[in-house]
């Protein structure tokens, strides 16, 4: 009797986690629509002294790492994040009841899936935060980059506690 209630609790559990994420997803995706809609390719709008809003395109991973290799990073980048997501829904399954780990992987997956949908809709990634000080600017990223990591932030967090909890 307690497996199957185990089970039944780990296998509900990861349909919250699965909502967490595609909560993730619409988010990232319906700011890029807006983006998209309202700034041309390039386009600024200034908010803050530090902030800009900004359309920008990323045919490479983070921080723009394999922009220029001629596209086959497209197909790498989208490959990659697929797998990802299915290790990642794979894991939620088996540890939903891991509060900590399963919002890292929530947020890390529906990141991962927001910019795997760019790359097959439009072969880039859109940007639009823009974080500056004075001429310097931080590369511009989107809500899935920034679920990302915070995912990978909190993924570090529950291990530096699994490993205090096992001493």
């Amino acid at each position: 009797m307690a497996n199957s209630k185990s089970a039944f609790k780990s296998g509900a559990g990861v349909w919250l986690w699965l909502g967490v994420a595609l909560v993730i997803f619409l988010l990232d995706q319906l700011t890029k629509i807006a983006i998209v809609g309202a700034f041309q390719l390039g386009e600024s709008l200034p908010i803050t002294s530090f902030f800009n809003l900004v359309r920008v395109h990323n045919a490479g991973a983070a921080f723009s790492f394999l922009a220029d290799a001629g596209g086959w990073q497209r197909w790498f980048f989208t490959g990659l994040g697929t797998v990802a997501a299915l290790v990642m829904v794979y894991l939620l399954r088996t540890h939903a009841g891991q509060t900590l780990f399963c919002w890292a992987l929530s947020l890390l997956l529906g990141g991962a899936v927001g910019n795997v949908v760019d790359r097959v809709l439009y072969s880039h990634v859109i940007d639009f935060l823009d974080f500056y000080y004075g001429t310097w600017h931080f590369p511009a990223f989107n809500v899935a980059d920034s679920a990302i990591t915070m995912g990978a932030c909190l993924l570090i967090l529950d291990e530096l506690l699994r490993v205090r909890r096992a001493r």
